[in-house]
């Protein structure tokens, strides 16, 4: 069974820092880009940050580049992302997912039930 369980989601000021936490299992982790979504109230889904499976490679969304950080330790099947600096315009759910750029034919799209960020004082 295919599980993505988010954590670290919450409530923080602006200019505060969160990380959160994508726990992966029910596929080959290494094998797989990871990327991170985040959907805010009546917008569209974006594309956050994706890294490739090695971790060699990233992507970041203009409006995160330099505040957020993706990363991933392939022996604990976990991907994260760092974000520092954040701002109102963050708060979202913010989704793990195999969905990305770096995607392979053949690769399975898997999400999983995303976490919710506020950034507000």
């Amino acid at each position: 069974q295919v599980q993505l369980v988010e954590s670290g989601g919450g409530l923080v000021q602006p200019g505060g820092s969160l990380r959160l936490s994508c726990a992966v299992s029910g596929f080959t982790f290494s094998s797989y880009a990871m990327s991170w979504y985040r959907q805010a109230p009546g917008k569209e889904r974006e594309l956050v940050a994706s890294i490739t499976s090695f971790g060699d490679m990233t992507i970041y969304a203009d409006s995160v580049k330099g505040r957020f950080t993706i990363s991933r330790n392939n022996a604990k099947n976990t991907v994260y992302l760092q974000m520092n600096s954040l701002k109102p315009d963050d708060t979202a759910v913010y989704y793990c997912t195999t969905d990305s750029p770096f995607m392979r034919v053949g690769d399975l799209r898997y999400w999983g039930q995303g976490t919710q960020v506020t950034v507000s004082s």
